[in-house]
């Protein structure tokens, strides 16, 4: 009986289509993250390329076929409401990063985007220290979810950077 249950455990999930993920393939032989000193979203996603895809990360923008650059990253937060006695409720945390890729000469192959994360948290003045260390982890959370959507993007983005033409957009017009 329970090697019956089992079998049938291991074809159900076999019938959802559920997978590993697997390692993502980038148009890109080499790239260079540029990002601030000391970023922990640039160690996780640097972590990520390097175990996730063939793609080599290169020290020097000059030797990689595509460069990231982060532009921005941004963590703030908002208050979403309020109790009868006027205290803070619950609070709304926001995670914005926007990236650009390109390569040497400047020619992008994904143009400045941006990604937006947000999480809810109840407050509470009872729990200060608790509600901060939960916080972080919803940050840190974000950041995670920030670097596997960066990747989705990198992984769609063309193999040669797109060339603007401005004939083609005179013609467009007319």
């Amino acid at each position: 009986m329970r090697t019956l249950v089992v079998l049938l455990l291991g074809l159900l999930t076999a019938a959802c289509g559920f997978q590993l993920r697997g390692q993502a393939s980038l148009p890109f032989e080499t790239l260079y993250v540029a990002l601030p000193e000391a970023s922990l979203l640039g160690t996780d996603l640097k972590r990520n390329i390097i175990a996730g895809t063939h793609t080599k990360l290169v020290n020097d923008p000059a030797q990689a076929q595509a460069i990231l650059t982060v532009v921005s990253e941004r963590r703030e937060k908002s208050i979403l409401s309020f109790d009868t006695s006027g205290r803070v409720r619950e609070l709304q945390l926001h995670y914005r990063l926007t990236f650009r890729v390109h390569d040497a000469r400047g020619r992008d192959y994904l143009p400045q985007s941006e990604i937006r994360a947000t999480r809810d948290i109840s407050f509470s003045d009872a729990q200060v220290l608790s509600k901060e260390s939960e916080e972080q982890l919803l940050y840190r959370d974000m950041q995670s979810d920030m670097v596997q959507q960066i990747l989705r993007r990198l992984a769609a983005a063309p193999a040669e950077p797109i060339v603007f033409e401005p004939e083609a957009k005179d013609a467009a017009a007319r």
